[in-house]
């Protein structure tokens, strides 16, 4: 899993941010030359779909429709802290909660899934209705990280734990009402190094209208991919069985979504 890992952490990356705003420029976190070649334009933090790329370096994911950009975020040291945390302090769903429908029937979910948020916001996917749990402070830690690298703010984190490559999730869109327009969504990733698969609207099924490339990622320990608009209007993505992987992952996607009206 190394081969997939820079040195840093977030606490670095508030350094760089005090070296860009004294002047001195922000210092680089280390990087495959594919990805130093494909940084992005920087775009000041909260303007645009698109994500603010200062700090770390960053590798463009783009296709017809589709627009990502992937870094890995959080050093091994960290990231192996945060993991341990996660799994310390999240607690997931259990009974009714841990299951979801799906055209019209009722089944376990292979994952283990939490919601955490601010008060007074709602969520509904797979056919629930779900009200977040308050922050924990790791979750607010990698939160704060990612915001502080991109200029996004976010105030619901799902997380989903895989204990092993047979845990997995199909093709879906996160496009319910409930987010923000325009919003990206950040997803964060602690553990296994897992495969993630995007496949466009147009090319699903037996007998799609046209062909379009599957894009193929693998989601690093301590990675940051962040699905700016209008990547889930266009594709939908997975997390594809993988029986030799044997260790867990956890995934945080964090998101902007809108407060319940009252």
């Amino acid at each position: 899993m190394d081969r997939f890992l820079v040195k840093g952490a977030c606490g670095g990356l508030w350094r760089m941010k005090e070296q860009e705003n004294s002047g001195e420029g922000p210092a680089e976190l280390g990087g495959d030359e594919e990805s130093s070649r494909k940084r992005p334009r920087r775009e000041t933090p909260g303007t645009g779909n698109g994500t603010d790329l200062a700090g770390p370096s960053w590798r463009r994911i783009r296709a017809e429709g589709l627009d990502c950009d992937y870094t890995v975020l959080f050093g091994k040291a960290e990231a192996d802290r945060i993991f341990q945390e996660l799994e310390q302090e999240v607690e997931y769903f259990t009974g009714a909660l841990a299951r979801v429908q799906v055209f019209g029937k009722w089944h376990s979910v292979p994952r283990k899934q939490a919601t955490y948020g601010d008060a007074g916001l709602t969520y509904t996917f797979s056919g629930l209705t779900l009200s977040p749990k308050p922050w924990v402070p790791v979750l607010e830690h990698v939160r704060d990280c990612v915001s502080l690298v991109t200029g996004k703010t976010f105030n619901f984190v799902l997380v989903n734990r895989y204990k092993d490559g047979c845990d997995h999730i199909g093709e879906h869109r996160d496009d319910e009402r409930e987010l923000a327009p325009g919003s990206p969504i950040a997803s964060v990733s602690f553990g296994a190094c897992r495969d993630f698969f995007f496949r466009h609207k147009d090319s699903r099924g037996g007998n799609p209208s046209r062909r379009v490339e599957v894009v193929r990622l693998q989601l690093a320990h301590g990675s940051l991919l962040m699905m700016n608009p209008p990547t889930n209007t266009h594709w939908y993505h997975s997390l594809p069985v993988r029986k030799k992987i044997l260790a867990p992952r956890v995934n945080l996607t964090f998101r902007k979504i809108l407060p319940t009206k009252k």
